[in-house]
């Protein structure tokens, strides 16, 4: 489903969702309860570790797509028009990833991505879905204000271009195909892929430019 901005258009798709939190999340909150209450399980550390693999670890295999896409015409004609089978070329597939559309990002249409009634994340490519895209708070606002939400990112589009929402579902994953960062066009893929971050693949960031990078 998408929601095209300028203004609003809403095609809405019904959801399958269930509960906000399936039995294995809340099996998953029990059993970290009782580790962190019994001093096994250190809070700060926990949710370093959890950070980490959301905005770096988990995204990587995104990233490998999206690099890809970059260097290989004809891959992104294939990523854009069957994502779940492009997306498997590179080995990445399985629950959570079973249905993918790509969307492209171009200099005139922005997109988001959002499931505005649970938490569906396509986790084969983007890993464990943020705490705010679980949120009540992103779930509205990216549909109700979704230029609002992207400056609060830090994404400041121009007036002209438009802004689509696309809603996944559980039977539909969404990930965006951000645009080619200006100044990369020397690097090589594993260096176009170390500018794409987990933000860019949801619509809520950009790619990093290549003077953002580190290099060891």
């Amino acid at each position: 489903m998408a929601h095209d901005h300028h203004d609003h258009d809403h095609d809405h798709h019904d959801h399958h969702h269930g509960s906000e939190l399936s039995p294995m999340d809340l099996r998953v909150r029990a059993l970290e309860s009782i580790l962190v209450e019994k001093g096994y399980v250190d809070p700060a550390a926990l949710d370093a570790l959890i950070e980490t693999y959301e905005s770096k670890i988990g995204p990587r295999n995104g990233a490998q797509v999206v690099a890809r896409a970059w260097v290989d015409p004809a891959y992104r004609a294939r990523l854009l028009d069957d994502a779940t089978a492009a997306i498997r070329e590179l080995g990445f597939g399985g629950r959570g990833g079973e249905h993918m559309v790509v969307v492209e990002n171009t200099p005139e249409e922005h997109n988001l991505v959002v499931c505005t009634l649970c938490s569906c994340y396509p986790w084969p490519v983007l890993g464990l879905p943020p705490v705010w895209y679980k949120s009540p708070p992103y779930r509205s606002r990216a549909v109700i204000d979704p230029r609002g939400v992207l400056a609060e990112f830090g994404v400041t589009l121009p007036g002209t271009t438009r802004i689509r929402v696309w809603d996944s579902t559980a039977e539909l994953r969404y990930m965006v195909l951000p645009m080619r960062p200006a100044g990369s066009d020397h690097l090589d893929e594993a260096a176009l892929a170390d500018l794409v971050t987990r933000d860019a693949m949801i619509g809520t960031g950009l790619p990093l430019s290549p003077d953002q990078v580190v290099r060891s």
